[in-house]
């Protein structure tokens, strides 16, 4: 028994003759004639019976028909697969990112790419750049975007961007006055800090301690849209990611770039020696196309 035998026999059924199954095949006649015959042969019994020139399915013939039958909508459902994979990659795509990169630039990237595959279905997860790495190496997810505290060993990674900081702060607060925030004028102000183990918050730890002076924290959080929130109001402000900033917040508080710069690294992180998909080579190039409006910190 092969293939070609029963997709003689499957022809023969919907059709209805060796002529017209022939004309599905794009086969002469007597080829679908003889394909039935080797079928018959490999299964031992008769499929159809030949009444005055047509074939009839036997009983026996009928009941392998519905096993031929679901063989062949699997093998249409293997068809549609196979197209999805060549148009879109996988079709499903497994997004993770930190909560800075999560709040607009991932967001506006699946909006852009979705335009674009609309059949694909996106999985997206806003976490820990811990548990990025870790769900990387797990298989939980495609791509990542993640800062660069993590380690970055048994992954594939590259950097995606480095962006200058910038100091929220409410829109009354005399800071504003100033084109650009120094060490020495932030030092007079109560701060809100990202956690200790930022590598951003550590960077400018480290700028201010070299100018001489001590941050001063009231609030700590790990999340630079809080800081944001937080700075609407009161006398504290704190150094955010410019990923971050959107409409709204650019609306709710006054920002300005610190020098000197303190950059926000983040990292696009894939699994260790596997091919890119199409899918994946696809959002991250909007990614990159949108990072460019993030680079340049905003006055």
């Amino acid at each position: 028994m092969n293939f070609r035998q029963l997709e003689a026999f499957n022809a023969v059924m919907i059709s209805g003759s060796t002529v017209r199954a022939a004309e599905l095949m794009g086969v002469t006649q007597p080829a679908v004639s003889r394909l039935i015959a080797e079928l018959e042969a490999a299964v031992r019994f008769p499929l159809f019976d030949r009444v005055r020139g047509r074939l009839i399915a036997t009983p026996e013939g009928t009941l392998f028909f519905r096993e031929v039958e679901v063989s062949f909508k699997g093998l249409d459902r293997l068809q549609a697969t196979a197209a999805s994979i060549r148009d879109y990659g996988a079709g499903t795509l497994k997004i993770a990112s930190l909560a800075a990169a999560g709040a607009i630039l991932a967001p506006a990237a699946i909006r852009a790419f979705r335009k674009q595959n609309p059949g694909v279905r996106i999985t997206f997860h806003i976490t820990w750049s811990s548990a990025i790495r870790n769900g990387i190496t797990d298989g939980q997810y495609d791509l990542g975007l993640a800062a660069d505290e993590i380690d970055r060993s048994g992954i594939d990674s590259q950097l995606f961007g480095s962006f200058p900081g910038l100091v929220a702060m409410p829109k009354s607060h005399p800071l504003t006055l100033h084109k650009s925030i120094t060490p020495d004028l932030i030092a007079k102000w109560p701060l809100i800090g990202l956690s200790p183990e930022d590598r951003a918050r550590q960077r400018f730890d480290e700028t201010m301690k070299n100018a001489g002076h001590e941050p001063k924290y009231v609030i700590e959080t790990p999340n630079a849209a809080t800081i944001c929130a937080l700075a609407q109001e009161g006398d504290a402000v704190g150094l955010v990611n410019p990923l971050v900033i959107g409409e709204a917040e650019s609306r709710t508080v006054a920002l300005r770039p610190f020098t000197p710069d303190v950059m926000f690294r983040v990292y696009l992180l894939f699994p260790a020696d596997i091919q890119k998909s199409t899918l994946v080579r696809g959002f991250t190039a909007e990614l990159f196309r949108l990072r460019n409006r993030f680079e340049m910190p905003t006055a």
